[in-house]
């Protein structure tokens, strides 16, 4: 008796295995490959992290403009990003500006990491 309560267990067991990684793959398989996102922290001159910073990314063939302000660690996060797009990010808080960076087509990353530096004017 017990060993048929241990081969149900391990069917079982095997069937939950099976699923999970057949989800796992599906999931993956709906990762749009044209679409990327852009990540940072937005530091101030003494590499503290600044919370509150306006993290403005201008699509450069739209002229589109999307902001986000930075959390209390200054991180910033944009998605759904185009691969076939150049984007201009830069931050401003306080009178204080980083200079302006690039997101290019040509960087092939899927998730791009960009830190910004705010400068006083």
């Amino acid at each position: 008796m017990k060993t048929k309560t241990i081969f149900v267990a391990v069917v079982i067991l095997l069937l939950w295995a099976t699923a999970t990684g057949l989800a796992l793959q599906k999931g993956k398989q709906h990762e749009d490959p044209n679409v990327r996102s852009v990540q940072g922290v937005v530091v101030d001159q003494k590499d503290s992290p600044v919370e509150g910073a306006v993290v403005k990314l201008k699509n450069t063939k739209s002229l589109q403009v999307r902001s986000f302000i930075t959390q209390s660690d200054g991180t910033y996060y944009f998605h759904g990003l185009s691969t076939n797009i150049d984007y201009e990010l830069k931050a401003d808080r306080g009178g204080a500006s980083s200079e302006a960076k690039t997101l290019s087509v040509f960087d092939s990353r899927k998730k791009a990491i960009i830190n910004l530096k705010l400068e006083s004017k």
